[in-house]
Protein backbone atom coordinates (compact mmCIF):
# COMPACT_ATOMS: atom_id res chain seq x y z
CA UNK A 1 0.00 0.00 0.00
CA UNK A 2 1.46 3.39 -0.63
CA UNK A 3 2.11 5.46 1.98
CA UNK A 4 0.20 9.02 2.21
CA UNK A 5 1.86 11.98 2.91
CA UNK A 6 0.92 13.98 6.31
CA UNK A 7 1.51 17.66 6.94
CA UNK A 8 2.95 18.11 10.13
CA UNK A 9 2.09 21.80 11.09
CA UNK A 10 4.13 23.41 13.64
CA UNK A 11 2.13 26.49 15.56
CA UNK A 12 3.33 30.06 15.46
CA UNK A 13 5.64 30.44 17.80
CA UNK A 14 6.96 27.04 18.52
CA UNK A 15 9.65 25.32 16.75
CA UNK A 16 8.61 21.91 17.13
CA UNK A 17 4.73 20.20 17.54
CA UNK A 18 3.00 18.23 19.94
CA UNK A 19 -0.43 16.68 19.57
CA UNK A 20 -2.60 15.15 22.51
CA UNK A 21 -4.83 12.53 20.65
CA UNK A 22 -7.79 10.72 22.64
CA UNK A 23 -9.46 8.28 20.68
CA UNK A 24 -11.52 5.52 20.92
CA UNK A 25 -9.56 3.87 18.54
CA UNK A 26 -6.06 3.95 16.75
CA UNK A 27 -7.32 3.38 12.66
CA UNK A 28 -4.65 2.50 10.10
CA UNK A 29 -3.23 5.14 8.38
CA UNK A 30 -0.02 4.48 6.49
CA UNK A 31 1.93 7.79 6.30
CA UNK A 32 4.91 9.51 6.31
CA UNK A 33 6.63 13.23 6.96
CA UNK A 34 9.87 14.75 6.73
CA UNK A 35 10.17 15.63 10.89
CA UNK A 36 11.41 12.84 13.51
CA UNK A 37 7.95 11.41 15.28
CA UNK A 38 8.21 10.22 19.19
CA UNK A 39 5.05 8.57 19.92
CA UNK A 40 3.90 7.25 23.50
CA UNK A 41 0.72 5.19 23.16
CA UNK A 42 -1.47 4.78 26.66
CA UNK A 43 -4.37 2.57 27.25
CA UNK A 44 -4.20 0.78 23.69
CA UNK A 45 -3.16 -2.72 22.53
CA UNK A 46 -3.00 -3.16 19.10
CA UNK A 47 -0.10 -3.55 16.00
CA UNK A 48 2.74 -1.18 15.33
CA UNK A 49 4.10 -1.12 11.75
CA UNK A 50 7.10 0.76 11.25
CA UNK A 51 9.08 0.55 7.51
CA UNK A 52 8.86 -3.80 6.97
CA UNK A 53 8.55 -4.00 10.27
CA UNK A 54 5.24 -5.40 11.97
CA UNK A 55 4.53 -6.45 15.63
CA UNK A 56 2.07 -6.22 18.64
CA UNK A 57 2.19 -3.43 21.07
CA UNK A 58 0.67 -2.85 24.29
CA UNK A 59 0.28 -0.27 27.15
CA UNK A 60 3.10 2.20 27.07
CA UNK A 61 4.96 1.36 23.80
CA UNK A 62 7.23 4.42 23.09
CA UNK A 63 9.06 4.54 19.88
CA UNK A 64 11.25 6.99 17.18
CA UNK A 65 10.93 7.41 14.07
CA UNK A 66 13.04 8.89 11.68
CA UNK A 67 11.69 11.03 8.74
CA UNK A 68 10.21 9.90 5.66
CA UNK A 69 10.03 6.54 7.42
CA UNK A 70 6.17 5.11 6.51
CA UNK A 71 4.66 3.79 9.68
CA UNK A 72 1.65 3.89 11.45
CA UNK A 73 0.01 2.34 14.34
CA UNK A 74 -3.34 0.53 14.40
CA UNK A 75 -5.95 -0.97 17.48
CA UNK A 76 -9.55 -1.67 19.17
CA UNK A 77 -8.47 -2.80 22.31
CA UNK A 78 -8.34 -0.48 25.72
CA UNK A 79 -6.73 -1.81 28.35
CA UNK A 80 -9.70 0.72 30.78
CA UNK A 81 -12.89 0.64 28.10
CA UNK A 82 -14.09 3.98 30.35
CA UNK A 83 -11.44 5.51 29.22
CA UNK A 84 -9.97 6.56 25.75
CA UNK A 85 -6.41 5.27 23.88
CA UNK A 86 -4.37 8.41 23.85
CA UNK A 87 -0.94 8.79 21.81
CA UNK A 88 1.09 11.89 22.69
CA UNK A 89 3.06 12.30 19.76
CA UNK A 90 5.87 14.87 19.08
CA UNK A 91 7.63 15.78 15.75
CA UNK A 92 10.06 17.94 15.23
CA UNK A 93 12.74 18.76 12.37
CA UNK A 94 16.17 17.88 11.77
CA UNK A 95 17.10 21.65 11.41
CA UNK A 96 15.84 22.13 15.49
CA UNK A 97 17.72 19.21 16.33
CA UNK A 98 21.23 20.78 14.34
CA UNK A 99 20.51 24.03 15.77
CA UNK A 100 20.54 22.42 19.38
CA UNK A 101 23.76 20.72 18.80
CA UNK A 102 25.35 23.38 17.32
CA UNK A 103 24.22 26.19 20.22
CA UNK A 104 24.67 23.32 23.00
CA UNK A 105 27.65 20.47 22.04
CA UNK A 106 26.62 18.99 25.22
CA UNK A 107 23.88 17.30 23.40
CA UNK A 108 25.79 15.78 20.45
CA UNK A 109 24.73 12.36 21.79
CA UNK A 110 21.71 13.08 20.36
CA UNK A 111 23.06 12.56 16.69
CA UNK A 112 23.59 9.21 17.33
CA UNK A 113 19.76 9.20 18.43
CA UNK A 114 18.72 10.57 15.41
CA UNK A 115 20.81 8.70 12.86
CA UNK A 116 19.10 5.21 15.04
CA UNK A 117 15.70 6.48 14.30
CA UNK A 118 15.83 6.19 10.69
CA UNK A 119 15.14 2.50 11.14
CA UNK A 120 12.69 3.16 13.76
CA UNK A 121 13.59 2.77 17.45
CA UNK A 122 12.13 0.97 20.46
CA UNK A 123 13.40 1.52 23.58
CA UNK A 124 13.43 -0.76 26.70
CA UNK A 125 11.09 -1.24 29.55
CA UNK A 126 13.16 1.29 31.83
CA UNK A 127 13.13 3.68 29.72
CA UNK A 128 9.75 3.44 28.70
CA UNK A 129 8.65 3.74 32.15
CA UNK A 130 10.75 7.00 32.90
CA UNK A 131 9.49 8.29 29.78
CA UNK A 132 6.01 8.04 30.50
CA UNK A 133 6.74 10.05 33.67
CA UNK A 134 7.71 13.07 32.18
CA UNK A 135 6.23 13.12 28.68
CA UNK A 136 2.54 13.94 29.73
CA UNK A 137 4.06 16.83 31.58
CA UNK A 138 4.41 18.49 28.17
CA UNK A 139 -0.02 19.07 27.95
CA UNK A 140 -0.20 21.85 30.68
CA UNK A 141 3.08 23.24 30.58
CA UNK A 142 3.59 26.74 28.19
CA UNK A 143 5.58 26.66 25.01
CA UNK A 144 9.26 27.61 26.72
CA UNK A 145 8.75 25.36 30.30
CA UNK A 146 8.01 22.40 27.53
CA UNK A 147 11.93 22.90 25.71
CA UNK A 148 13.58 21.62 29.08
CA UNK A 149 11.28 18.83 29.43
CA UNK A 150 11.71 17.22 26.06
CA UNK A 151 14.94 18.03 25.96
CA UNK A 152 15.33 15.65 29.22
CA UNK A 153 13.33 13.03 27.73
CA UNK A 154 15.19 13.06 24.28
CA UNK A 155 18.58 12.67 26.11
CA UNK A 156 16.94 9.87 28.28
CA UNK A 157 16.27 7.93 25.20
CA UNK A 158 19.92 8.98 23.50
CA UNK A 159 21.15 6.74 27.02
CA UNK A 160 19.56 3.90 26.20
CA UNK A 161 21.86 1.19 25.67
CA UNK A 162 19.21 -1.64 24.82
CA UNK A 163 16.90 0.33 21.49
CA UNK A 164 16.55 -1.44 19.24
CA UNK A 165 16.35 -0.49 15.52
CA UNK A 166 12.93 -1.88 13.38
CA UNK A 167 12.70 -1.55 10.25
CA UNK A 168 15.46 -3.73 8.54
CA UNK A 169 18.55 -2.01 6.90
CA UNK A 170 17.27 -2.62 3.27
CA UNK A 171 14.03 -0.47 4.13
CA UNK A 172 14.44 2.63 2.67
CA UNK A 173 13.12 5.96 3.61
CA UNK A 174 10.86 7.90 1.24
CA UNK A 175 13.28 10.39 -0.64
CA UNK A 176 12.28 14.25 -0.18
CA UNK A 177 12.13 16.24 -3.63
CA UNK A 178 10.96 18.92 -5.26
CA UNK A 179 7.29 17.68 -5.91
CA UNK A 180 7.11 17.35 -1.84
CA UNK A 181 8.39 20.39 -1.38
CA UNK A 182 5.82 22.12 -3.60
CA UNK A 183 2.50 20.04 -1.76
CA UNK A 184 4.09 21.52 1.28
CA UNK A 185 3.28 24.88 0.51
CA UNK A 186 0.22 23.99 -0.48
CA UNK A 187 -0.47 22.27 2.81
CA UNK A 188 0.94 25.37 4.89
CA UNK A 189 -1.06 27.77 3.34
CA UNK A 190 -4.19 25.37 3.70
CA UNK A 191 -4.12 24.35 7.29
CA UNK A 192 -3.16 28.67 7.98
CA UNK A 193 -6.31 29.30 6.18
CA UNK A 194 -8.58 26.48 6.23
CA UNK A 195 -11.71 28.29 7.58
CA UNK A 196 -11.47 30.57 4.78
CA UNK A 197 -13.44 29.96 1.48
CA UNK A 198 -10.47 29.06 -0.79
CA UNK A 199 -10.29 28.57 -4.55
CA UNK A 200 -8.28 25.61 -6.39
CA UNK A 201 -7.19 27.95 -8.97
CA UNK A 202 -5.43 29.77 -5.76
CA UNK A 203 -4.01 26.68 -4.90
CA UNK A 204 -3.33 25.81 -8.31
CA UNK A 205 -1.52 28.76 -8.79
CA UNK A 206 0.64 28.53 -5.63
CA UNK A 207 2.02 24.99 -7.30
CA UNK A 208 2.89 26.76 -10.48
CA UNK A 209 0.07 24.42 -12.20
CA UNK A 210 -3.42 24.27 -13.80
CA UNK A 211 -6.30 23.68 -12.12
CA UNK A 212 -7.05 20.11 -13.71
CA UNK A 213 -3.09 19.12 -12.72
CA UNK A 214 -3.49 20.25 -9.51
CA UNK A 215 -6.24 18.15 -8.73
CA UNK A 216 -3.95 15.09 -10.10
CA UNK A 217 -1.15 16.27 -8.01
CA UNK A 218 -2.88 17.33 -4.93
CA UNK A 219 -4.82 13.46 -4.95
CA UNK A 220 -1.49 11.69 -5.92
CA UNK A 221 0.28 13.02 -2.81
CA UNK A 222 -2.64 13.19 -0.17
CA UNK A 223 -5.07 10.51 -1.40
CA UNK A 224 -7.73 12.65 -0.61
CA UNK A 225 -9.59 15.47 -2.63
CA UNK A 226 -9.01 19.16 -1.76
CA UNK A 227 -12.73 19.67 -0.32
CA UNK A 228 -11.58 16.39 1.24
CA UNK A 229 -9.03 17.63 2.96
CA UNK A 230 -10.45 20.79 3.83
CA UNK A 231 -13.54 19.49 5.76
CA UNK A 232 -10.59 16.97 7.54
CA UNK A 233 -9.16 19.97 9.01
CA UNK A 234 -12.60 21.61 9.64
CA UNK A 235 -13.45 18.52 11.49
CA UNK A 236 -10.59 18.20 13.27
CA UNK A 237 -10.77 22.15 14.39
CA UNK A 238 -14.61 21.63 15.40
CA UNK A 239 -14.12 18.65 17.55
CA UNK A 240 -10.98 20.32 19.37
CA UNK A 241 -13.59 23.12 20.19
CA UNK A 242 -16.14 20.88 21.25
CA UNK A 243 -14.12 19.13 24.01
CA UNK A 244 -12.12 22.35 25.02
CA UNK A 245 -14.63 24.85 25.05
CA UNK A 246 -18.00 25.84 26.05
CA UNK A 247 -18.97 27.44 22.98
CA UNK A 248 -22.02 27.05 21.48
CA UNK A 249 -22.08 24.91 18.53
CA UNK A 250 -22.98 27.08 15.86
CA UNK A 251 -20.19 29.53 17.00
CA UNK A 252 -17.82 26.20 16.46
CA UNK A 253 -18.94 25.47 13.14
CA UNK A 254 -18.61 29.32 12.08
CA UNK A 255 -15.10 29.54 13.59
CA UNK A 256 -13.95 25.79 11.51
CA UNK A 257 -15.10 27.50 8.35
CA UNK A 258 -18.71 26.67 8.14
CA UNK A 259 -21.32 29.63 6.68
CA UNK A 260 -24.65 26.95 7.17
CA UNK A 261 -24.54 25.13 10.41
CA UNK A 262 -27.13 22.56 8.99
CA UNK A 263 -24.62 21.51 6.46
CA UNK A 264 -22.03 21.43 9.54
CA UNK A 265 -24.15 19.24 11.28
CA UNK A 266 -24.65 16.95 8.13
CA UNK A 267 -20.83 16.88 7.55
CA UNK A 268 -20.06 15.92 10.99
CA UNK A 269 -22.21 13.35 11.55
CA UNK A 270 -21.17 11.61 7.81
CA UNK A 271 -17.42 11.79 9.28
CA UNK A 272 -18.37 11.37 13.52
CA UNK A 273 -21.41 9.12 13.49
CA UNK A 274 -22.67 11.37 16.32
CA UNK A 275 -24.29 15.50 15.64
CA UNK A 276 -22.08 17.66 17.32
CA UNK A 277 -23.84 17.75 20.55
CA UNK A 278 -23.63 13.87 21.28
CA UNK A 279 -19.93 14.36 20.16
CA UNK A 280 -19.40 16.67 22.94
CA UNK A 281 -21.61 14.77 25.33
CA UNK A 282 -20.03 11.59 25.00
CA UNK A 283 -17.16 12.73 25.51
CA UNK A 284 -17.54 15.06 29.05
CA UNK A 285 -19.36 11.85 30.40
CA UNK A 286 -16.31 9.61 29.34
Amino acid sequence: MRPQFEHVAVPAGHSWALLWRELPDLPFLWHYHPEFELTLTLNARGQRYIGDHLADFDDGDLVLVGPNLPHTWSAQQRLDAQQPMLAIVVWFSRDWLAGLIQALPELAPLWTLANGASRGLSFSADTARAVRELLPGLHDRDAARRQPLLLEVLLRLAADQDARPLASSGQGTIEADAQRERIGRVLDYLHAHFQEDIAVEDLARRAALSPGAFHRFFKRHTLQTVLGYITQLRIGRACQQLIQTDKPVGVVAEQAGWRNLAHFNRQFRAHKGVTPREFRARYRAG
